[in-house]
C-alpha cells in the first residue's frame, strides 16, 4: 500500500503488518487531478495544479488529527499499471475499512455551509450520486466532512448511542437513498 506523508508529500510504500495508521480521502474526480507519476516526481508546477489542493487538503486535516500517512486514489495507484490498478480495486474496500478516518471533501459545497438545511448545497452535493462513493462512506468506522477552510462541515461515527439524523440528498438516485437510509449524520463538532 502505497502512502503520501502528510507534511513532505513524499510516497511511502508498505506492506502488510509495516502499514502505519493513516487517513484515506474521498471526492469525486475533477480538473487537473494528481497522478502517481506527478506526485513521484515532485516538481513545483504539480502543486500549481488544481487536483493538488485536495491533496493539500488532506494531508493538513491529517496532520492536525495526528496522522503521519494519509492515502489518495488518485495519486497512490499508479493507473498507468494495468496490474496494479486491477489490484487496487479489490482491496479498496478494506483500504476504507482499515483507515482511522475517511475525509469526503464535497468540492461543491462552501465551508459555511449549514448541511441541515433543507435544500442546502451539501445534500445536493455530487459526491451523494457516486456509486464509488458508497464504500467510501459504509467502510471506514469514521468519516468527516472537512468545509474548504479549516471548519469542518460534520461527521460521523458508528456505533454512537447518541446522533442526530439527516437525510444526505434528496436529489434523487439509489445512491442517495441508500446513503439517507444506512448512514447516521452527526451535524457539528
Amino acid at each position: 500500500m502505497r502512502l503520501i506523508h502528510s507534511t513532505n508529500f513524499e510516497l511511502h510504500e508498505f506492506i502488510g503488518s509495516q502499514i502505519p495508521q493513516y487517513a484515506i480521502l474521498s471526492h469525486t474526480w475533477g480538473e487537473e487531478e494528481i497522478s502517481f507519476q506527478e506526485l513521484q516526481r515532485n516538481v513545483p508546477e504539480v502543486k500549481e495544479k488544481k487536483g493538488f489542493d485536495k491533496i493539500r487538503q488532506c494531508c493538513r486535516v491529517a496532520a492536525e488529527d495526528g496522522f503521519e500517512y494519509a492515502w489518495v486514489d488518485t495519486c497512490c495507484i499508479d493507473k498507468t499499471s494495468s496490474a496494479e490498478l486491477s489490484e487496487a480495486i479489490n482491496p479498496m474496500f478494506r483500504w476504507y475499512q482499515r483507515a482511522e478516518v475517511c475525509y469526503a471533501f464535497l468540492a461543491d459545497v462552501p465551508s459555511d455551509e449549514d448541511p441541515q438545511k433543507e435544500g442546502s448545497a451539501f445534500r445536493k452535493s455530487r459526491w451523494f450520486t457516486r456509486g464509488w462513493t458508497l464504500q467510501e462512506l459504509i467502510a471506514p468506522a469514521h468519516v468527516t466532512f472537512p468545509g474548504k477552510g479549516r471548519k469542518r462541515l460534520c461527521g460521523f461515527r458508528r456505533k454512537l448511542s447518541k446522533i442526530h439524523r439527516t437525510r444526505a440528498s434528496s436529489r434523487g438516485g439509489t445512491i442517495t437513498k441508500i446513503y439517507a437510509s444506512s448512514t447516521s449524520i452527526i451535524v457539528g463538532f
